[in-house]
């Protein structure tokens, strides 16, 4: 379980979270959705132990979390094949061990064995982006955090990778935290939605959801969420003068 009860941060230039509380359970998948510069990738920061609240606690009991970030973050100078393994290395796994469940993983999220070779710089944007998150469910964390890990990517290979974590973790019984400011990805992928307040950023909405597929189903829910009162205040766009 990843709890966060109360939590406050502010930075340099104001308050940035302002009282968060949310829960990530075992085997569950919650989005975090809020407006641009709300403090969502801060909140990640602090799930992962990289920053610490100034009130309130964060408390995670996961033995292992991994994180995925919206750009890939691959060595430029290594394979496919070694980027995926790169935390088993550090893990302390022996190279075969490592380059098999990397391999495995990668074969699972769309590589070809012709792939696993390559550099960052011959392969794709959704191909990059798929060896990050298998550089991630590689070392089998039991949380994993993603901070908008599709939001550069075509529709339709967003979809497909979509479709590919969601089955990854059912597959593994992981826990996810997953920013995203597509209300129609959070609908897409998430078993809760929470929805944060402009900065300093705080919870309006914490809403059950249930995974959908259907393009139909998915676009028919993410517009009742956005008709709600509490979402339209939280993501609508600020008047100006």
């Amino acid at each position: 379980m990843l709890r966060l009860d109360g939590v406050c941060l502010s930075f340099g230039d104001g308050p940035v979270l302002d009282g968060i509380g949310l829960a990530v359970p075992t085997g569950r998948l919650v989005a975090l959705i809020g407006p641009s510069g709300c403090g969502k990738t801060t909140l990640l920061g602090l799930a992962a132990g990289a920053l610490q609240p100034q009130a309130g606690r964060v408390e995670n009991r996961f033995a292992r979390t991994a994180m995925v970030f919206q750009e890939p973050r691959l060595l430029p100078w290594a394979g496919a094949l070694d980027n995926a393994a790169f935390g088993l290395k550090a893990m302390g796994l022996a190279r075969g061990d490592r380059r098999a469940r990397a391999r495995d993983i990668l074969l699972r999220l769309g590589l070809t064995l012709r792939d696993l070779a390559k550099r960052p710089g011959a392969l794709s944007g959704g191909m990059r982006q798929r060896v990050a998150i298998a550089r991630a469910l590689a070392v089998e964390p039991d949380l994993l955090l993603m901070d908008e890990p599709f939001s550069a990517l075509d529709v339709g290979l967003r979809a497909e990778l979509q479709a590919l974590v969601r089955a990854e973790v059912e597959r593994a019984g992981i826990a996810v935290l997953f920013v995203t400011h597509d209300v129609a990805e959070a609908v897409r992928l998430a078993d809760r939605i929470v929805v944060l307040s402009p900065r300093p950023a705080r919870v309006v909405a914490d809403l059950a959801s249930v995974p959908l597929a259907a393009p139909s189903a998915v676009f028919a829910e993410a517009a009742r969420l956005l008709a709600l009162p509490e979402v339209v205040a939280a993501l609508a766009p600020p008047v100006r003068a």
